[in-house]
């Protein structure tokens, strides 16, 4: 059974680089593995020094990276109404262009961003291609309305099925009573919106099925870094979304002679210490720092041997 791994955290702390060397790691230990971003500034490419579009693309053996395309989830999500819109229209009422936006944007307001990274969610979580599939998600506030989002989406997709509902009703009524029981439409009993609210539903379940996937939390050992994360978890429990772990990311090891390097290691330790004491249950791997940016397989394989798979 395919296994989910979601990195999120706020912008900048190396969420890119910690996810494809887990994918990478993942790999080698024999896993068939897709690294995911659904972050719209996408970076996955420039990690693993490959071009990365929004088919999955083949990194090394076994590792496979997608950038998820932002338009993708909203165009699907409007052609679900763009199809009621042609229903009304059958049934005379007829709604322009302006009509149709607002009835898409009726009971759910999803960013695309949020709906493109659910999208591919849900496409990876329906494909058992590959064995792990690890997420590297946009920066916090991004990643909690993607975790709010199948329920959003549920409402607003309930709502316009009630909607269209009543809209069959009242034309089969209307052709029952001119052609009698012969003249109700036959329609297929599988349609678009059941099918949208059926992958959401499965969504929301694998991202609280502690079995099946795991959210860690990136991090730098900064007060501000900690107390963001801190919020994070307390975020992510009320949904119910199974977190473990903490990266902690660009941790001072080495200062050698230089005072100020030696200064910013004990703010960091503080910092580290405090996160520690916030959140015991959860268990603490620490990343180097390293000079310059990280990029490259073999730069990844060393972030790779701190985090693990």
């Amino acid at each position: 059974m395919t296994q989910f791994v979601l990195y999120g955290g706020k912008g900048g702390v190396g969420k890119t680089t910690v996810a494809a060397a887990t994918g990478l790691e993942l790999s080698c230990e024999g896993f068939e593995t897709l690294v995911v971003s659904t972050d719209p500034a996408h970076s996955l490419g420039d990690a693993v020094e490959r071009s990365i579009g929004s088919e999955p693309v083949e990194i090394r053996e076994r590792l496979w990276g997608v950038e998820i395309d932002p338009q993708a989830g909203i165009d699907r999500y409007e052609a679900i109404f763009e199809t009621l819109a042609e229903e009304f229209d059958d049934a005379g009422i007829h709604l322009d262009e302006d009509q149709v936006a607002e009835l898409f944007t009726s009971g759910v307001l999803p960013g695309s961003d949020e709906l493109a990274a659910i999208d591919g969610l849900a496409t990876y979580v329906e494909d058992d291609r590959f064995e792990r599939v690890v997420f590297d998600t946009a920066p916090t506030g991004h990643t909690l309305r993607l975790l709010d989002l199948p329920q959003m989406m549920d409402r607003g997709l309930a709502t316009a099925l009630d909607l269209r509902d009543q809209v069959r009703r009242k034309v089969d009524t209307a052709r029952t009573m001119m052609f009698g029981p012969m003249g109700r439409k036959r329609r297929e009993e599988a349609d678009s919106f059941t099918e949208m609210r059926d992958r959401m539903e499965r969504v929301g379940e694998v991202l609280r099925d502690p079995a099946r996937t795991e959210f860690r939390v990136v991090t730098i050992p900064e007060t501000m870094a900690v107390r963001e994360s801190e919020r994070l978890v307390a975020q992510l429990r009320e949904f119910e979304v199974p977190v473990r772990m903490l990266v902690v990311n660009k941790v001072i090891e080495d200062p050698g002679d230089c005072e100020r390097c030696l200064g910013k290691q004990a703010v960091q330790e503080e910092s580290l210490a405090a996160l520690r004491d916030s959140l015991p249950e959860l268990a603490v791997w620490t990343v180097p720092d390293e000079s310059g940016e990280v990029t490259g397989l073999a730069a990844l394989e060393r972030v790779g041997q701190h985090i693990g798979g």
